[in-house]
């Protein structure tokens, strides 16, 4: 579709500025670097110190931008209500069971945010432990980071961010007294884990560069600057986290890449004995743990299980020469995760591209499995608070199935219905289709595509098409149900979401045959499922819109510029479009642990051509492009606002059609975008105007 410009459409175009550098002998000229400021550690945490020259450009793509979405201002409102309708507003989590109480989070109606709340188990009022809407007020920006109790449910910890750049400041709270305590520590991730005597909690700390590197112990009632350090990684290319096993007695510090992994153990019943290596880092190596009575459970990759095993070892030894097999491997069946209770043991694995739940009980080796009617759907299983029940909770949904919440018993297997969705506007399944098909890709591999479309929507080309893809890290995209895409299928759009490699939807296999040097197979099976739903009649050549975010966006400037004719618009959210130049800058938040997935181009010329060969940004040319809108928050630390901003740039000064190329930047957000749930939807709300718009829909009203 070619959209012609209007005189009001005129689009800002960026000053080329070159800067020239050589990499591995290769000169490499970037006419847009001046985009990223130099001082972008500051930016994160004070948005008003972006230099003025670079505000303006993106205050000018902003101001373009909402003049092409200018006619769809009340399609837009029309969508934000729709959405805003299928959200209860005074909703809330199923109350977790710990002790003498039961924790959730629950919102008002009106409210933005969530409130973290508890009750008595035996009765009593509900008490609002941390009110996300009163600690919003008057922010542009707000963020709660978990909410944490400790062991004698006096205190309560719990993070905030203000700015979107993720950089959360631990706060505790003194519940009986409903006071702030004075203990304030700044930059951290966000999470914290009590001591058993709750007088003192652990926490990680983030560097100037935005990397969590150091673990530390905060003593209640003294300065933050005074608090000892547990760990500190010397490994640019390592992040660091925190856990705690179920049975809450060891403390775990996870130093880790996206492919390897170090895990240290502090026993919190005796802590001055000091940290416990578990297994030393060995590049590929991914393992996890958690304990169970006498010994410790450990999901591992190691001895050639691709798609993991399950083995156990010795509390007292829990290194690797002590490792024995659980749960075998087996080629296939990806083991995703595994949780440990008193008397059972429950795991979470996928096979054939679809979840299940296995509970294997602990005095005999006993195993069934939970099983699901649907042909694609999504499964996952909360741990809770409590190590001692026979109790386990999981949740179920499906494009047409909203999220429903069971309570599970492993003894006699019968399920209890804690709580299904509810669709205060109305939602009604059986006027919906969800299948799952498959995509022949050209080297004969099939990739997983996830449709959901109403029954009468006509499947004779003449449909339009949101094809969703990610395809990075190894996530699987989950089958789902979302209240929002419905307003695009309840106005004839047909939904679909491209399982391509890079993903783990097909086993661990699946995410390294879309990694690295063959990257490269995560773009060809989106446009592999692309024109298999043309040739299937889902819809036609161009008359797909194509979405993805982040790791996603960079899908959407790959296939921008491979298959450009087949898309009648792309959405990309905070796009990595940008990839050669952010790996080649080891200061970034992220491109030290990232080398893992995508190469390192500093060291390597081979993964310098490699990335070269398919980043976006560095493969813009002059040729016709589909209407595209990239959007990008001002504090993102994980894909850096520059990106989109630099790539949009280069592709207005070399692209030959004259759709609309738009780029919105939330100056007040970052990776995630608006903070507050309803203002989310306003943004979700202008991707499916550009959308409808394209498709010539924006007149379309839902069918009922």
């Amino acid at each position: 579709m070619t959209i012609k410009k209007k005189p009001s459409d005129t689009a800002p175009v960026a000053a080329r500025k070159p800067i020239s550098r050589q990499v591995h002998g290769i000169d490499i000229v970037d006419d847009y670097g001046w985009l990223k400021a130099d001082n972008w550690q500051e930016v994160m945490r004070d948005p008003s110190r972006l230099p003025a020259p670079i505000r303006a450009q993106l205050e000018a793509e902003n101001a373009h931008t909402a003049a092409w979405l200018d006619d769809t201002e009340a399609l837009q409102a029309r969508l934000f209500a729709e959405m805003k309708g299928r959200i209860r507003e005074d909703d809330s989590s199923v109350p977790a069971p710990d002790g003498h109480f039961a924790y959730y989070v629950g919102y008002v109606t009106g409210g933005q945010y969530p409130r973290a709340c508890r009750i008595p188990r035996d009765g009593g009022p509900e008490v609002v432990l941390v009110d996300g809407n009163r600690l919003a007020e008057g922010l542009g920006y707000f963020r709660l980071a978990a909410v944490t109790h400790s062991p004698d449910h006096r205190l309560v910890a719990y993070g905030v961010d203000d700015k979107g750049s993720e950089y959360y400041t631990l706060r505790v709270l003194d519940v009986a007294g409903g006071v702030l305590l004075d203990d304030i520590v700044a930059e951290t991730t966000g999470a914290a884990i009590w001591t058993p005597d709750a007088r003192a909690f652990f926490y990680t700390r983030l560097d100037a560069n935005h990397r969590p590197v150091s673990v530390h112990r905060h003593l209640l009632g003294t300065p933050a600057a005074a608090d000892e350090t547990i760990y500190a990684e010397a490994d640019p290319g390592f992040f660091v986290s925190i856990g705690q096993t179920h049975d809450r007695r060891f403390l775990i510090v996870d130093a880790h890449t996206h492919e390897s992994a170090e895990i240290r153990i502090l026993d919190l019943e005796q802590p001055q004995a000091g940290l416990r290596l578990v297994a030393a880092r060995t590049e590929g190596h991914e393992y996890s743990l958690d304990h169970w009575g006498d010994r410790f459970v450990i999901l591992t990759n190691s001895g050639g299980a691709e798609d993991f095993r399950i083995v156990e070892a010795p509390t007292d030894d829990p290194g690797m020469a002590a490792w024995r097999d659980l749960e075998p491997h087996r080629p296939g069946r990806l083991i995703l995760d595994v949780t440990p209770y008193r008397n059972h043991l429950v795991r979470l694995e996928r096979e054939n591209g679809l979840p299940r739940i296995v509970v294997r009980r602990k005095s005999d080796g006993a195993e069934h499995s939970i099983a699901f009617p649907e042909e694609a759907y999504s499964l996952g299983t909360s741990a809770g608070y409590e190590f001692d029940t026979c109790t386990l909770r999981f949740t179920y949904s499906s494009p047409t199935t909203p999220s429903e919440v069971w309570d599970y018993d492993m003894e006699s297997r019968a399920r209890t219905l804690r709580k299904r969705q509810e669709v205060p506007s109305g939602h009604d399944p059986a006027r919906y289709v969800t299948r799952r098909i498959a995509a022949p890709a050209a080297d004969g591999e099939t990739v997983p595509v996830t449709l959901l479309y109403l029954k009468e929507t006509p499947l004779d080309g003449t449909a339009p098409l949101l094809l969703y893809g990610y395809g990075s890290y190894g996530f699987a995209m989950p089958a789902g149900f979302s209240t929002s895409i419905l307003s695009l299928v309840d106005r004839g759009f047909v939904y679909a979401i491209a399982h391509v490699r890079g993903g783990k939807e097909k086993g661990y296999r699946w995410y390294t045959a879309g990694k690295r040097k063959q990257k490269v197979n995560t773009f060809t099976d989106f446009i592999a499922a692309a024109r298999h739903l043309i040739a299937e009649r889902f819809t036609s050549e161009g008359r797909i819109v194509a979405e993805g975010g982040s790791a996603g966006g960079m899908l959407m400037g790959a296939i921008a510029n491979m298959a450009p004719e087949l898309f009648l618009g792309i959405i990309a959210q905070v796009p990595f479009v940008d990839v050669l130049n952010t790996m080649l800058d080891d200061t970034l938040p992220l491109t030290p642990p990232e080398w893992p997935e995508w190469g390192n181009p500093i060291e390597s010329r081979e993964d310098f051509e490699t990335i070269r060969a398919y980043s976006p940004y560095d493969n813009v040319a002059a040729r016709a492009y589909p209407p595209i809108l990239a959007l990008a928050g001002l504090t993102d630390p994980r894909v850096t606002y520059w990106e989109p901003a630099k790539w949009v740039a280069k592709l207005r000064a070399m692209k030959t059609d004259a759709n609309p190329l738009l780029l919105k930047v939330n100056m007040e957000a970052g990776h995630a975008g608006a903070s507050g749930r309803f203002d989310r939807l306003k943004e979700v709300a202008i991707t499916q105007a550009f959308a409808l718009k394209l498709a010539g829909l924006a007149g379309q009203e839902p069918d009922a």
